[in-house]
This record gives C-alpha cells, sequence and structure tokens, in this order.
C-alpha cells in the first residue's frame, strides 16, 4: 500500500473525516470523457466495512442530468463519510444536511479550477446538465437566426425611398450645371472666364480719368485701383496710376518703390516737379505706370493750405502732363485716402468720374451720403465736370443676409451707376500685395481676379464712347 492509502487507513482507524484530493478529481473530471463503467470517485467511495473500496462507479457518475438536478438526498449510509466539514460532526442531523448541501452545490465545481473549497462528487453530472441546457438555447437561437435574414430584405425595402422621388430634393444641387455647389461653382466660373476671353475691351476716345474715394477705411479703394488697372493693362489700355494716399499702398502693390528720398506726388503738388519726373513703370504691366507716394505726402495739406488755388494743384500738373504726350493714356485712376481733406478734394478736381467702392455691410453706408455732399460741393463750385459713374460692391459675402441686404440697398438707389459684378471675399486678393502684384498677375483663374476682369470689362463697356479695339 502507497503512502496515500497508508493515510487513508491511519485516518479511518482513528474515526476522523478523511481529506479528499479534489485536485485529482478536477483533473479528473476536466481531462476524461467518462466512458461506461468509469468512475473518478470509486477510490474514495466507502464499503460496507467502512473502509474506501471501489464501488459501482457507472451509475453514480453518469446519471441522467434530470436525475442529477433532482435527486439532491444521497444514501443516509453514506452521510457519515460524505459530511467531511470539521464544523458537522456534532450530530448526525448536522451531517445529513450538511451533506444534501454539498450534493446541491457538487454541481457547478467540475468547471471551476481555481476553488480550493470542498465539492460533491455528483458536480459533474450538474455540470453536463447545465452545459445541455445552454447548448439547447444556443441551438435555439442558431435556429432563429435564417428567419432574421430573410426578413432583413423586407425591412431594408420598406426604409428604402421609392425611386420615383423627386431628384431636385435640395436647393443647393443643380443638376443642370454640376450637381452639387462646388461643381455648380467651377461650371460658373468656366462660363464667365470663356466668355471674358471670347470679348475685347473696348478703348476710349479720350483719356478718362477716374478717381476712387470713400471716406471710410478699408472698403477696398487701394485694392480696386490696383487689380481694376491692372487687368485694364492687360485687355490693351495704357493705364496710369496716381497714388494720393500717404501710406503708398497703391505704390507697394504695383511693384513700386517709393523711399523718402525719391519724388513723388508731394513733390508734384507743391510744385517742385513735373509728372513726367515722378513717374515710375509698374512691374505689374508693361502698360501700366505709377505715380508714387511717400510719407512726405502726410504732411502736404498743412502745406497745401497757404498755397494759390490749392484745389487745383492736382489738375493743373496732371492736365499740362496729359497734353504734352503724343500717346495720351487711356485711363489715369486716383487713389484717395480715406478722408475728405484736401489730398481728396486735389483728386475731385482732377478727376471726371468718381468710382466709388462700398462694402458690402451697414457702416459702410453709413458715410455714403455725406461723401455724395460733398461731391455736389465740388460739382457746384470746383468741377462741373465730375460725375459719380460707377460704384463697385466689394467684401461681398453671399453666406450672410446682410451682404445681400446692403447689396440691394445700394442697387435700389444708385440703379445705374452701380456695377452687375460684385467682389467677393477672396484670401488671394488679400495676399497679392504682400507679393508686389495684383490678384490678376499672383493668381489669374482665382475667383477674386475674375471677377476684377469682369469689374474692369463691365467699366471700359459702360464708358466713354470707343474709339478702336485692340
Amino acid at each position: 500500500m502507497d503512502t496515500e492509502a497508508r493515510e487513508t487507513g491511519a485516518s479511518a482507524q482513528n474515526g476522523a473525516p478523511e481529506r479528499i484530493d479534489w485536485d485529482a478529481v478536477t483533473a479528473a473530471a476536466l481531462t476524461e470523457d467518462f466512458p461506461s463503467g468509469f468512475d473518478p470517485l470509486a477510490q474514495w467511495r466507502p464499503g460496507t466495512d467502512g473502509a474506501e473500496q471501489p464501488g459501482d462507479a457507472a451509475a453514480d457518475a453518469l446519471p441522467a442530468a434530470e436525475q442529477a438536478t433532482s435527486e439532491h438526498e444521497a444514501d443516509s449510509g453514506d452521510e457519515s463519510a460524505r459530511a467531511y466539514d470539521e464544523e458537522s460532526n456534532d450530530d448526525a442531523a448536522d451531517a445529513e444536511e450538511t451533506s444534501s448541501t454539498e450534493d446541491e452545490n457538487a454541481g457547478t465545481s467540475a468547471a471551476d479550477e481555481s476553488d480550493g473549497g470542498a465539492r460533491e462528487a455528483g458536480s459533474a453530472p450538474a455540470s453536463i446538465h447545465a452545459a445541455a441546457e445552454r447548448a439547447v438555447d444556443a441551438a435555439s437561437v442558431a435556429a432563429t437566426a435564417p428567419n432574421y435574414a430573410e426578413e432583413a430584405p423586407e425591412a431594408a425595402s420598406e426604409q428604402a425611398p421609392a425611386s420615383d422621388a423627386p431628384s431636385d430634393v435640395s436647393r443647393e444641387t443643380s443638376p443642370a450645371l454640376g450637381g452639387t455647389p462646388l461643381a455648380d461653382q467651377v461650371a460658373n466660373e468656366t462660363r464667365r472666364r470663356a466668355a471674358l476671353d471670347s470679348k475685347k475691351l473696348p478703348l476710349p476716345s479720350s483719356t478718362r480719368i477716374l478717381t476712387v474715394s470713400n471716406q471710410k477705411g478699408g472698403v477696398g479703394k487701394t485694392t480696386s485701383t490696383v487689380n481694376l488697372a491692372a487687368a485694364l493693362a492687360r485687355g490693351g489700355a495704357r493705364v496710369l496710376v496716381i497714388d494720393l494716399d500717404p501710406q503708398g499702398n497703391a505704390s507697394t502693390a504695383l511693384g513700386v518703390e517709393h523711399p523718402a528720398e525719391e519724388l513723388s506726388v508731394y513733390n508734384v503738388l507743391v510744385g517742385e516737379a513735373t509728372i513726367g519726373e515722378v513717374i515710375r513703370p509698374s512691374t505689374e504691366h508693361e502698360r501700366l505706370d505709377c505715380v508714387p507716394a511717400n510719407i512726405h505726402l502726410a504732411g502736404a495739406e498743412i502745406e497745401l493750405v497757404s498755397l494759390v488755388a490749392r484745389e487745383q494743384r492736382l489738375r493743373r500738373a496732371l492736365d499740362r502732363y496729359l497734353g504734352e504726350m503724343e500717346d495720351p493714356y487711356h485711363y489715369v485712376i486716383i487713389d484717395c485716402p480715406p478722408s475728405l481733406g484736401l489730398l481728396t478734394i486735389n483728386a475731385f478736381v482732377a478727376a471726371r468720374e468718381v468710382l466709388i467702392p462700398i462694402q458690402c455691410e451697414y457702416y459702410a453706408l453709413e458715410g455714403l451720403s455725406q461723401l455724395l455732399s460733398n461731391i455736389e460741393l465740388i460739382q457746384q463750385h470746383l468741377n462741373s465736370e465730375l460725375t459719380i459713374s460707377t460704384i463697385l460692391l466689394t467684401m461681398f459675402d453671399s453666406r450672410t443676409n446682410l451682404a445681400q441686404q446692403v447689396a440691394q440697398e445700394v442697387r435700389d438707389h444708385f440703379p445705374t451707376q452701380t456695377l452687375e459684378t460684385i467682389i467677393p471675399r477672396s484670401v488671394r486678393v488679400s495676399e497679392a500685395p504682400s507679393y508686389g502684384q495684383s490678384v490678376i498677375s499672383y493668381d489669374y483663374s482665382s475667383s477674386g481676379s475674375l471677377s476684377y476682369r469682369e469689374a474692369a470689362a463691365e467699366l471700359a463697356h459702360r464708358g466713354a464712347p470707343v474709339s478702336k479695339e485692340r
């Protein structure tokens, strides 16, 4: 007899309940398939003489699943051996109750490898029964799965939209062009470019002198001056830009340097130089020239106060220069500062037409009435030839109702002067001056370039009588 058997016999002789090796029981239950006639607990079953003897294991180890769950009470003769709990030795009734409880709990212990507590030998049948129940439930669920798959197409067909639904559901979609807002924009710009390329800009019979003015700052005066001049020059016209703003932004945008020690429009106003001596060619185009401005122009208004005919200084210098030219400019565009001082008055007196850029915001409308009052005073006392020929809507944001309302308000009050072309907000327009270029040369295919080219073409067609075409 081995050591374990000797320990078992000794325990039996002492009358103490023996300790069952449950690790071996669990290993046997997990590794064996319980063939017929095999009982993993046979070596621990009590015999008739009270010792552990192999017994009939087949009937006890493989009962029906229903019997394993319903028969919770074991044979009363085996109670003393199965009740191994040290606290159940007081009386026989407590041992019988403890033994029954262990029989019930043993059904779930076969699959629990980490449980080191005491379990009854009936755990294997109970585990088999529980696994059988789970298998039945899984089979029931699997049997219903094909029904769900068959019902899915019907549900999808019920939720699918009808095939005869209208195609123009979204008001932002235009199937006639591209079907999407981006495609519509590309198609629209392509059509506009083709229309521009198919036409030639008319050239005026005499020089048109325009002043770009608005006392409100930041409405696009300098930007409009530079880009309209560049577009007209590309269209075949000879253009001169006079920068009358002390900041000199128009000179910078046209690629003309304007240091303080160089001659500028300031020297023309105070009578120290002629326009011919101050003109600089622009890097923007060969048919585009510029009269630059520098910082000295900031003090010109104070100096002009004491001069004779201070309002006529620029006009006299310009008329004299144009009269001496064999091939005069087709357009002279004057960029004004954002004020109504002597510099702006000199521009109004020198010009024949006024171009007013209006930002599509509320504040731009507030100062328009005051600007119109000053223009009327100039017409009455200093320049009767001055007319408001053009109003250009700038910085238009089609996403806002305010921009559309301002544009409509301007068109209602100035139906003939307002151009059909609207200049949209564009990043390219803002980037171009930092490179010393107009938006037309900086990004010819951008929406800002296209809009200014259209505005220049509209300005040329609705202007002075046509003498020839390029």
